[in-house]
């Protein structure tokens, strides 16, 4: 890449992929401003809150059982219509929830959810991955965060202000308009090389690339691509070739990082985190809508720091800052559950101050790093099955992760939580040492050649 201008073809087609990532957030987000409606409103409803709190995990589990099933669409079909074929169980859920009265229709919308999200995961990254040279990789590769940010931002607007089925409508719009728009975008070239098809392999090179010589990308290209699908990509080599089992490890303990690191929680509780932190001067709603604001516009903000501090340094700083944030949390909620006779009258601000800075610090490595380097790490040949076992596995830490907050705010108190999710995240900070490589400014191949061992890191 020569120029900043023959970078919008790219830039354009992560934003449209990242869409997709959007609604992902406003389904995984749900369940905050519409579980209390749920329990509440009697006279549309008939469900307990011991049913309703049951809706934040099934989406996950939802994600590790699809991840079984689908780890193989994206190489049958295609990255982009995997994309389009996301838009159908994203659309059900809203469609669902407009007719729903009982709780376990709200069940199967939320189930179906998470069969859409395991193929956001498994394939949002890959496509961005593909399409995105590695000048932007850094900064726009982390476009699913920012998009993810927004949902989230959304849902809790939309949510203040609307109720179950108006909000339905609202962001039906999302996978509708999404399948309208990116029917134009392209496929990746590596998907073609894969297939041998070597003449839409150029023509979505200069699409992406808008110029008119492209043979000799495309020759790198072929090369990269076709040594890559040349080596053996079988379950067992997932495991046992090193640089494989290298990748799939960084992947799982990115993953791991980010939902230890209470994020997934605090996404879906942060409603009720806020109205326990004591007499805010402003609505727990209210509230949860700046804290979602606040977070989007970091994260959005700090996604050139990638590329400033690299990946490693990045995950380094991101870490250690939001363990001593979260136990500085912890700290607060158990003096306040345990301590009445101490006064905290003069500091019911810290809470939200606390978690403000604690989103300054997961923007930097911990928000946008796991879904940024799920598309750099794995090789052509293993790539699908390397992320399902990626996306299994984060099924089910989210799914631990949220049943942690649940469980022990119910049994211990709310400052549990939080010093587990703090120790849990100067563990990562630990292991990021040995376990994050550093991939900036790299190509695919290139970081390929790395976890071989056969370039310097």
């Amino acid at each position: 890449m020569g120029t900043r201008d023959k970078e919008w073809p790219q830039i354009l087609a992560i934003i449209v992929a990242c869409i997709p990532g959007l609604t992902s957030a406003l389904l995984f987000s749900w369940p905050s401003p519409f579980i209390l409606v749920l329990i509440q409103d009697k006279e549309h409803y008939d469900i307990s809150e011991d049913e309703a709190n049951l809706l934040p995990v099934l989406l996950p589990i939802g994600v590790t059982v699809s991840a079984i099933f689908f780890f193989k669409i994206h190489d049958i079909i295609g990255r982009k219509y995997t994309l389009i074929v996301i838009s159908i169980p994203q659309a059900l859920f809203w469609i669902i929830t407009i007719f729903a009265k009982d709780i376990y229709t709200f069940y199967i919308a939320r189930v179906l959810s998470g069969v859409g999200d395991a193929m956001v995961y498994g394939t949002v990254p890959i496509y961005i991955g593909e399409i995105a040279t590695p000048s932007i990789r850094g900064t726009w590769g982390s476009g699913q965060t920012f998009a993810y940010n927004a949902g989230f931002l959304l849902i809790n607007v939309i949510g203040k202000y609307c109720n179950i089925q108006q909000t339905s409508y609202i962001c039906l719009i999302f996978p509708v308009s999404f399948v309208i728009i990116f029917i134009w975008m392209p496929e990746t070239p590596h998907y073609y090389v894969m297939k041998g098809q070597d003449d839409k392999a150029k023509a979505s090179l200069r699409w992406l690339l808008r110029k008119d010589n492209i043979e000799t990308d495309f020759l790198q290209l072929k090369s990269d691509v076709q040594r890559q699908i040349s080596e053996s990509g079988t379950w067992k080599d997932l495991f046992i070739i090193k640089s494989n089992r290298k990748a799939l490890t960084t992947c799982i303990f990115l993953k791991y990082s980010q939902a230890m690191a209470g994020i997934s929680a605090l996404e879906t509780y942060i409603q009720f985190i806020f109205e326990k932190s004591g007499n805010l001067s402003v609505s727990p709603e209210m509230a949860s809508i700046y804290f979602s604001a606040f977070m989007w516009l970091i994260m959005t903000l700090l996604t050139v720091t990638l590329d400033i501090f690299g990946r490693r340094k990045s995950m380094l700083i991101s870490s250690l800052g939001c363990s001593m944030l979260l136990l500085c949390e912890a700290i607060y909620f158990y003096i306040n559950e345990f301590h009445p006779s101490i006064d905290l009258s003069a500091m019911q601000w810290f809470p939200l101050a606390v978690l403000i800075v604690y989103v300054i610090f997961y923007s930097v490595g911990l928000g946008p790093l796991p879904s940024l380097m799920t598309g750099e790490l794995f090789s052509v040949s293993i790539k699908g099955k390397g992320i399902c076992v990626s996306n299994f596995s984060m099924g089910i830490i989210i799914t631990i992760g949220t049943f942690t907050f649940k469980s022990l705010n119910g049994t211990v108190g709310l400052y549990a939580p939080f010093l587990v999710y703090a120790v849990s995240t100067f563990a990562s900070f630990i292991l990021s040492f040995f376990l994050v490589p550093e991939t900036s400014g790299k190509t695919l191949e290139e970081i390929q050649q790395q976890l071989k061992g056969n370039v310097k890191k």
